[in-house]
């Protein structure tokens, strides 16, 4: 099964008021959201870049003022983009010297991302950067054998069980619903072999944790 094209990663907009007590929640949403688009592995330097933008935001531009997140795809990097109201305000980095802490927030994302940057809005500006992910495309997946091999094996079964069951759904719902068919199939083969299923359930957790570690 070709999966290029069968994780929908749409554009996410979170309007907050610019305010500390804002940033931490921001922080859980990104990380919520990017478990869901399969994105874990750029989850930390997202929390950190969203942190630095909203925080900007509550520094430069006034406490409490209204100001939206937004999470998206740029080809295969990850969008995030911080639009608030006000046109004057445009941040630059500076180099931060000594105990100061202005110039930091924007040399930390400067850091961390492919490319970072300020565009002008009718309605205010956006504050922007993107992060390299090791995506195959925009709604693809990482590279990896394991998924390789697993998208083969889904693509056969997939096929002979929608002669005789109509899953419906998109297609990364339907491919989530052959892995779980597939699966039961196969415990029933380790049970009709005189095996264990909850055993062999266990013993695939285990090597599933175990190579997700790596």
């Amino acid at each position: 099964m070709n999966h290029d094209n069968c994780l929908p990663r749409s554009e996410l907009q979170i309007p907050f008021a610019a305010e500390p007590r804002e940033v931490p929640a921001l922080r859980r949403i990104i990380r919520q959201h990017l478990a869901h688009w399969g994105l874990l592995g750029v989850a930390d330097a997202a929390q950190l870049c969203v942190s630095e933008l909203a925080t900007n935001v509550i520094k430069h531009v006034g406490f409490g003022v209204s100001a939206t997140l937004v999470i998206s795809m740029e080809g295969t990097n990850l969008r995030l983009e911080v639009r608030d109201p006000s046109m004057e305000q445009l941040p630059r980095s500076v180099r931060a010297e000594g105990e100061d802490e202005d110039g930091r927030g924007l040399a930390l994302i400067d850091a961390m991302s492919q490319k970072w940057g300020v565009c002008l809005r009718a309605d205010g500006k956006a504050t922007w950067c993107e992060l390299a992910t090791m995506l195959t495309s925009s709604h693809g997946h990482i590279p990896d054998h394991r998924v390789s091999r697993a998208d083969e094996l889904l693509t056969t079964y997939g096929q002979q069980a929608r002669f005789t069951v109509d899953l419906g759904g998109s297609p990364v719902t339907r491919a989530a619903e052959d892995a779980v068919r597939l699966i039961a199939d196969l415990l029933h083969w380790v049970e009709a072999h005189g095996l264990d299923p909850e055993t062999t359930l266990e013993r695939a957790r285990s090597c599933f944790e175990n190579l997700s570690a790596r």
